[in-house]
């Protein structure tokens, strides 16, 4: 017997026994989106160097380390040109995808072609005595539509046929090692959740005419969830109840087309928890997976976070909710531990909330993404937003079929606040301002803004949020803010635009620095957010006033940052109102115009399409370019309480640090370089090397330090000069 795999007990697994295991996996897996036959045979020819003298002599006597994943690529590429395509997958089942590369290429590890030119491999012959290849399609089962780009539907198909690959490799391996003792059931009922939802939604009142307008949306949901799987807008005023409606809208529909799982994806973790909590006190903890950097699933006691860590490596649960960097940076990753979870988005329903802020740099390939998700992998999508930006030209032949078609009337009746324009306010004049009123919110665009007026404001009942306070802390604000609204107490608060979405606060008076026109319509939904100011039993308008900052808070911005602003001066020269629906979709409009070629910053899918006769990709390049946050900032953990130092002292002893990273990811704050360089300058930091995570040091705020570089109410201090608010 040629062995795959040992147990600690001396059980061996037979690689045909991996082989044909993994192969009707993967097959499984590719099922919702006709990929059986190449999923079946990637499997089935992933480990076949595994018959070979030399890996039986390193797995039974402890020999040298061999290569054992080249033998199926070489054996694929015999079939027919497609299974080049496969050879990616195989080549990569353990190291990631790789890039094309070069024909010449020999000796240079890293590319497929240097793989395929590879002579001296271990002889793998015994595999053909027990294994029996079939023959592959000479083209995947794809829809091709009149603008494809079929470079980029060929490499978003390898990915897919990858993690069904990875997936079933690691959950056979993990069932044999683990003597079947790792418990993955799944068993869910959504005609179950459907009644624990209506419950909820019973509770919906109709007693305002805003409330009788929030059913009006969540029966249009209702209503269209019968329709097939396609594209849908979702377009609904802030304040008109998006979420349960969007989720109603899911459930009813997933039933309708047996589909297998919501996935909710949104912009910021500072958000999240909120869905989160929102989801999992309708369905249960036990069946909504939350994922994304801030969640901890390291207490392995815990039969519920154990189930969640280990549905967090495949995304096998029937509610996920998960961030825009997950969701995109794992569908253009070429890592494995990434790339597991991608076939488990086919026949899904993926709602993307507030879907103006997807990136603007980034926009066609996740568009693009989104459409391939629609047209060949039989998912459905919903597009979320209050103010929707005109995505036709970029979907193309696919059009997106609106839930609520009632544009005007739904503005009209959610509309409760007027949108006023200043010049330049200096931050002394505003503080003054803010000081005489008793409730009131500033949003500004950078931390050194937020902090600068917030100095200036009264001690009592003033409130400061930033990126610079670790997760923790700013929850705590948060609640302390909502409370005082609550009981009519003074509030007054600066903050960062992490406000702007998923907060639900309700303010009377709204001051925002000029930015973008969707962030100015998202900060004006923290404003008289239920239609409660009144005067003689009528509905009177918050006011948002939006300002000029001063030239310090300017000057330094960037590019992407200045784009909107142009436009949005633009929307104001021509609109009465620039929160209409007709001036936002103006708005978008010239904004895609003036970023031209900016919609596909890096490139992508220019480069998927360089060579696609020959089936060149660059995956790995691809995998590092595609980043919607880039890599410029630094985490810095925060002993900001107990809990906090006690999680670091683990830290500082573990030889397994993954888990413990991510509980302390609540107590993290995220600096720019220069500021890191001002705290180790101090002497204020101190470091762990985490070997889990190429050896890179962990920056532990020393506790020494904390008491005079952690204020109590701004967060961290660093000494900054520019820079818009990091959001991760």
């Amino acid at each position: 017997m040629f062995a795959a795999h040992i147990r600690e007990d001396g059980t061996k697994q037979s690689v045909k026994e991996h082989l044909l295991n993994t192969a009707v996996k993967a097959r499984d897996f590719a099922h919702p989106f006709n990929g059986d036959d190449y999923a079946y045979t990637a499997a089935l020819l992933h480990d076949i160097g595994k018959y070979s003298n030399e890996f039986q002599n390193r797995i039974l006597k402890g020999g040298k380390k061999c290569d054992h994943s080249t033998a199926g690529a070489k054996e694929i590429v015999k079939i027919n040109k497609s299974g080049r395509l496969i050879a990616y997958c195989i080549a990569g089942h353990h190291s990631g995808l790789p890039n094309y590369g070069s024909v010449s290429d020999v000796g240079i590890e890293g590319t497929l072609n240097a793989r395929l030119n590879k002579v001296a491999i271990p002889r793998y012959d015994r595999f053909f005595d027990e294994i029996e290849t079939i023959n592959l399609p000479v083209m995947p089962n794809i829809k091709l539509t009149k603008n494809t780009n079929i470079g980029f539907i060929l490499s978003f198909y390898i990915r897919f046929i990858y993690s069904c690959l990875v997936d079933a490799d690691f959950l056979d391996t993990e069932v044999f090692m683990s003597n079947n003792s790792v418990d993955r059931t799944a068993n869910y009922d959504f005609y179950l959740f459907r009644k624990k939802l209506n419950k909820k939604l019973s509770s919906f009142k109709t007693d305002t005419m805003i409330n009788r307008y929030r059913k009006k949306i969540l029966d249009a949901c209702i209503e269209k969830a019968k329709l097939k799987r396609n594209l849908f807008n979702l377009t609904v005023p802030t304040g008109g109840g998006k979420t349960l409606s969007s989720l109603a809208f899911a459930v009813n529909h997933l039933i309708k087309n047996s589909m297998d799982r919501i996935i909710y994806v949104i912009p910021y973790t500072s958000i999240i928890e909120q869905t989160a909590r929102e989801f999992k006190n309708i369905f249960g903890e036990e069946n909504v997976l939350e994922h994304h950097s801030n969640f901890d699933f390291d207490d392995d006691e815990n039969s519920i976070k154990n189930k969640m860590r280990l549905s967090s490596e495949n995304w096998d649960m029937p509610f996920l909710v998960t961030t825009n960097v997950q969701f995109f940076e794992s569908l253009f990753s070429h890592k494995s531990s990434r790339c597991r979870k991608l076939h488990n988005i086919a026949n899904s329903i993926i709602i993307f909330d507030e879907v103006q802020i997807l990136p603007i740099d980034y926009l066609k390939p996740c568009i693009e993404a989104i459409k391939q998700l629609v047209l060949n992998f039989n998912s459905t999508v919903v597009m979320c937003s209050a103010t929707q930006p005109p995505f036709d030209k970029l979907f193309g032949e696919l059009e997106p079929i609106e839930i609520c078609d009632n544009h005007a009337e739904l503005y009209n009746a959610f509309k409760r606040t007027n949108v006023k324009t200043h010049g330049v306010i200096n931050s002394s004049n505003l503080a003054k301002e803010m000081n005489n009123i008793e409730q009131v919110l500033c949003i500004v665009n950078t931390r050194k803004h937020a902090l600068k007026i917030f100095s200036m404001l009264e001690e009592q009942g003033s409130y400061h949020l930033s990126t610079l306070m670790c997760p923790v802390h700013r929850k705590e604000v948060i609640n302390t803010i909502k409370e005082r609204l609550r009981e009519g107490l003074t509030c007054r608060v600066c903050s960062t635009r992490l406000i702007e979405a998923g907060v639900d606060v309700d303010f009377p008076l709204v001051y925002r620095a000029m930015s973008g026109l969707d962030s100015i319509v998202q900060s004006a939904g923290r404003c008289n957010r239920e239609g409660k100011l009144m005067a003689e039993e009528k509905l009177v308008y918050g006011e948002v006033h939006v300002f000029y900052p001063e030239d310090e808070f300017v000057q330094h911005q960037p590019e992407a940052f200045k784009r909107p602003t142009m436009v949005t001066e633009s929307i104001m020269r021509n609109f009465d109102d620039i929160t209409s629906p007709r001036a936002i979709c103006t708005y978008f409009e010239e904004l895609f115009e003036i970023t031209g070629d900016g919609l596909d910053f890096k490139k992508i899918l220019e480069r998927l399409e360089s060579d696609v006769t020959n089936f060149n990709f660059s995956f790995q390049d691809i995998s590092r370019d595609f980043k919607l946050i880039e890599d410029t900032a630094i985490p810095v953990i925060i002993p900001y309480d107990d809990k906090a130092c006690t999680l670091i002292e683990k830290l500082k002893y573990s030889d397994y640090k993954s888990g413990i990273l991510r509980s302390l990811q609540g107590y993290t704050v995220t600096i720019y370089k220069n500021e890191y360089d001002n705290l180790f300058g101090m002497g204020a930091l101190d470091f762990i090397t985490n070997g889990e995570i190429n050896n890179k040091d962990i920056a532990i705020l020393k506790r020494d330090s904390f008491n005079h570089l952690y204020d109590k109410n701004t967060g961290l201090k660093v000494t900054e000069e520019t820079g818009i608010a990091i959001y991760i």
